[in-house]
């Protein structure tokens, strides 16, 4: 369906997820034709509407990324009409067929979730897998099945795989570095346990003061007054007064600090910050770095402490895995990051697990009242940036004001 829509990469289901709230479950008749829900959870697809089982897939890979050949049926046209091309514009009967494949996913989804807890009747739920990234779903669980705590990890889909293996061979085999890396502590309301629990994502390569240094005299061209201003803060709370100042002035700031994230989501250490009580600013940062679909929304990085009184679940999302309902009363003064059907896909931020980050939110709050900042991945139409190099030259290609790179601040001050 995601090709069907007009969305050809691998991956793009998310802009089927972000393209939904904008339409109408209009045609959940013809999604129950495609997908059947079956006795004990399951599911059957309609095979007449499908390729992948009788003819070859072309599967290839182009530049980097894979490239998938339509598994779709001239049936599935005569079902919902002809397929969008890549490049058409987007229409009402586009957003209702996103809005119906969204709302066939979620009946397919809580079926199931229904037949796991008549069979168990635990209260906790775990999701792995693609379809655990589907974060609108994911959000519903605790209103919509008897599940009260659900946990997805950063890396839901095939990728997350690798640290789970890593941390099992490494627990087996007791290494103390990794243990000490990996001490475990518990989230809000658990009791103590012995037992890891993965609770946050930093777990990539990070990079010396030394480096993000030499990196900076050797681009001293690039960086030259007065077109910039570079400043180095060491004291790590006068910095996030610093950047928090810039951003509640409207400023986008490329945040580079610690670890790099697992998984897709920018999380703190690898983001694009900003003000989310303006209403422009989604149009500032497609215009200005991001460049994508104007449908897509931008997310809320949250204090965990502050989460009940801005969302209408009080719950913890450390991964950016579910979207929950906004506040009515909330949401004009967080505009950049309330989708249009009034929801958020928030970030829960924790002192103990990024103290940096928290530290430059509770700046923003002290300065504003709005314990949130908007929270984008750092990169332009690529991968999320990892190493110092890639950030400064995003930095440099695009329009953003400021640029903070471990104790580094880099201000645009004039056109370079």
């Amino acid at each position: 369906m995601t090709q069907y829509l007009g969305f050809p990469h691998y991956g793009d289901e998310y802009k089927v997820m972000g393209l939904a709230p904008y339409g109408q479950p209009t045609e959940m008749d013809k999604m129950r034709r495609i997908v059947r829900l079956d006795d004990g959870g399951v599911f059957k697809l309609e095979l007449t509407y499908f390729r992948h089982h009788k003819e070859k897939i072309d599967y290839e890979w182009s530049g980097g990324a894979p490239h998938v050949d339509a598994m779709f049926s001239p049936a599935m046209e005569d079902l919902l009409g002809p397929a969008r091309e890549k490049d058409e514009a987007l229409s009402d009967r586009h957003r209702n067929i996103a809005r119906s494949v969204q709302a066939m996913y979620e009946e397919a989804f809580f079926h199931l979730l229904d037949r796991l807890y008549e069979q168990y009747r635990m209260t906790d739920l775990t999701l792995a897998g693609g379809c655990a990234m589907n974060s609108v779903a994911n959000g519903k669980v605790r209103r919509g099945s008897p599940f009260k705590r659900i946990y997805v990890q950063s890396a839901a889909g095939d990728a997350g795989g690798a640290i789970g293996a890593a941390i099992y061979v490494s627990t087996k085999l007791g290494h103390g570095a990794v243990k000490e890396r990996l001490a475990p502590r518990a989230l809000a309301g658990d009791a103590p346990t012995s037992r890891f629990i993965m609770e946050h994502a930093y777990w990539g390569p990070d990079y010396g003061a030394d480096e993000i240094a030499e990196l900076i005299a050797a681009n001293a061209r690039a960086l030259k007054a007065p077109a910039f201003a570079i400043s180095e803060i060491r004291d790590e709370e006068e910095l996030c007064r610093g950047t928090a100042k810039r951003v509640a002035e409207g400023l986008v700031v490329g945040w580079f600090k610690g670890r790099l994230e697992w998984g897709p989501r920018a999380l703190g250490n690898r983001s694009i910050v900003c003000d989310p009580r303006r209403a422009d600013m989604k149009d500032i940062l497609n215009l200005k770095i991001k460049r994508r679909e104007s449908f897509r929304p931008f997310a809320p990085s949250i204090l965990r402490e502050h989460v009940a009184e801005w969302f209408e679940e009080d719950d913890d999302v450390p991964f950016m895995m579910q979207v929950h309902q906004i506040r009515e009363e909330k949401r004009a003064l967080i505009p950049a990051v309330t989708h249009v059907d009034g929801s958020g896909r928030l970030q829960t931020v924790y002192h103990t697990t990024n103290p940096c980050y928290w530290n430059l939110i509770e700046a923003f709050r002290e300065l504003t009242g709005v314990p949130i900042v908007l929270n984008t991945s750092f990169n332009e139409n690529e991968p999320v940036v990892c190493r110092p190099r890639e950030a400064l030259d995003c930095f440099l290609r695009t329009n953003m004001d400021v640029l903070v790179l471990g104790s580094f601040l880099i201000e645009r001050r004039g056109t370079a």
